[in-house]
């Protein structure tokens, strides 16, 4: 299990605040790639962009969109420490789809195979962040983890393209209800029907209905196996199916989504922060045809029922009780405005539209 950072060693602290500046810069090219390069692209074939209502961002949510090509699709999963060798069953990376130029010279409509070294690999490289948009369009997962094969120590690189997610979804469940309390030994030993309801519960926990597709799923099956190692790992995951981009990570659930706002809401907000609108369109909103949109985070945090007990002791599952509340909404400035901050915005039990 990972330690907060009150109980890490000085390099490890070191380590730490440097993987939190590179996953804010690797978050902020992602949402991008997720959400404006994607809604542009609807803007560009001239078709509508279905943005995401209220009701999908409330937990247990069931409502989805058709999958659409136009949306960029992608699960990275970035993790502080190296993954080692006994989790290769589950995320399986292999020789065979580690970065490198034998490997990634096979991949269609890759453009930079031929100026591919290996350097380009690494997170200090100027075009790193360039190289993982290129492979976000593969399939599957990409991996980024301390590279344990370079003397110099914490250095980030992108290790594995095509990592596929492979672990049992009654197995994940079984592994969080234990962390719980729920169960002791197995995710049966209550029955099928708690069982089932576990396994419900499991996408709950990560802000998911559990008939949620196969990206979701495997975005946060993986993000409940890592939390088997000492380190923090972070998983994003881009859904067409719900227009939004999943954070998980050691903070909790975030959903990253678009919000459509006209004039006089865009006056509204300006008002409020003391800007003037035209600033604030210039530095926190992109335009479309004849409205503005914006970047929005939702974060969610735990309940009780869903934390560990206090006591430590086993407790009989409540099916009803919510397992995920919302705690806090963003608007986003635009990812190329880095001296502004994100703003709140209470929009998803706001009655307003």
């Amino acid at each position: 299990m990972w330690r907060y950072r009150e109980r890490l060693s000085y390099y490890e602290k070191l380590r730490r605040s440097l993987y939190e500046v590179l996953r804010d810069e690797l978050e902020r090219r992602l949402v991008k790639v997720s959400l404006i390069d994607s809604f542009y692209k609807y803007l560009e074939h001239g078709v509508e962009y279905s943005f995401v209502e209220k009701s999908e961002l409330k937990p247990l949510s069931k409502k989805m969109e058709k999958e659409s090509e136009l949306f960029n699709t992608f699960i990275v999963i970035f993790c502080e420490g190296v993954i080692g060798p006994e989790f290769k069953n589950h995320i399986r990376f292999f020789p065979e789809n580690a970065v490198v130029k034998k490997n990634i010279e096979y991949l269609a409509n890759f453009s930079l195979y031929k100026r591919f070294n290996l350097n380009m690999r690494y997170f200090d490289n100027p075009r790193f962040l360039d190289f993982v948009e290129q492979l976000i369009n593969v399939d599957y997962a990409l991996l980024i983890q301390q590279d344990p094969t370079v003397k110099k120590k914490n250095r980030y690189s992108l290790t594995h393209f095509h990592v596929k997610i492979d672990w049992p979804i009654a197995d994940a469940a079984e592994d969080l209800a234990k962390y719980l309390k729920y169960i002791k030994d197995n995710l049966y030993e209550h029955g099928d029907k708690v069982a089932r309801i576990l396994q419900n519960k499991l996408f709950e926990y990560y802000g998911c209905h559990h008939s949620v597709g196969g990206r979701r799923t495997a975005g946060l099956i993986a993000a409940q196996l890592l939390r088997k190692l000492d380190c923090i790992s972070t998983v994003f995951v881009s859904s067409s199916e719900s227009r939004c981009m999943y954070k998980y990570s050691e903070r909790g659930v975030s959903k990253f989504f678009l919000i459509q706002l006209n004039e006089d809401q865009i006056k509204a907000l300006a008002e409020r922060e003391d800007m003037l609108p035209e600033f604030f369109k210039a530095r926190y909103l992109y335009p479309a045809e004849d409205y503005y949109v914006g970047i929005t985070e939702a974060s969610y945090r735990h309940t009780v029922y869903s934390k560990p007990p206090e006591d430590g002791k086993l407790r009989k599952l409540k099916p009803a009780y919510s397992w995920l509340r919302l705690r806090d909404e963003f608007l986003h400035p635009r990812t190329t405005s880095l001296a502004c901050r994100p703003v709140s915005f209470r929009w998803v039990y706001s009655s307003g539209e």
